[in-house]
């Protein structure tokens, strides 16, 4: 599936923060079907039990998944979690590559509703999870300048990432 435009990443954030220790350090694409895409791992700073990734660390990357796939849609919104279903299918193994995919399933003005789901290398899914999110503007949500915070591209050459043996 063809790549539309990598999106940036911030600074802090566990998930996408490029200048966090501890972080994932994920990149995240939009895809042409509207849908956001990552290639990532965790690594044992991540774990639960050894040789898996913490259950929390799963929920955040389902989270950041579906917080970004709005800007697929709408590039100047920020939005808030309501709520978030996780199901854990198997364990997410750390140290090794995995998948994930976001995408909206209901959009209006004011919220929306997106799934995503973490896969491993052979195209299992591993976990997945279903939230609803509320459009706010920045200021209502941070104080901070999230065009500075949000301002990390590191560029790369992914114009296609292959879904195929995804099930």
């Amino acid at each position: 599936m063809k790549v539309l435009r990598k999106q940036a990443n911030s600074k802090s954030c566990i998930i996408c923060g490029m200048d966090n220790p501890l972080g994932v350090k994920a990149p995240f694409y939009e895809m042409e079907d509207n849908s956001v895409v990552t290639l990532f791992s965790y690594r044992s700073e991540h774990q639960s039990y050894p040789g898996r990734a913490h259950g929390g660390m799963i929920t955040c990357m389902l989270d950041e998944l579906i917080g970004r796939v709005i800007w697929c849609f709408e590039p100047d919104k920020l939005a808030v979690t309501l709520d978030i279903k996780v199901k854990f299918r198997k364990p997410v193994p750390y140290d090794a590559p995995l998948i994930g995919i976001g995408k909206i399933v209901k959009n209006s003005s004011r919220a929306y509703v997106g799934q995503a789901k973490i896969y491993d290398a052979s195209g299992a899914v591993l976990a997945e999870g279903e939230a609803t999110y509320f459009k706010m503007p920045s200021a209502a949500i941070t104080d901070a300048d999230m065009h500075e915070e949000l301002d990390v591209l590191i560029p790369d050459d992914v114009k296609e990432i292959d879904l195929s043996n995804l099930k």
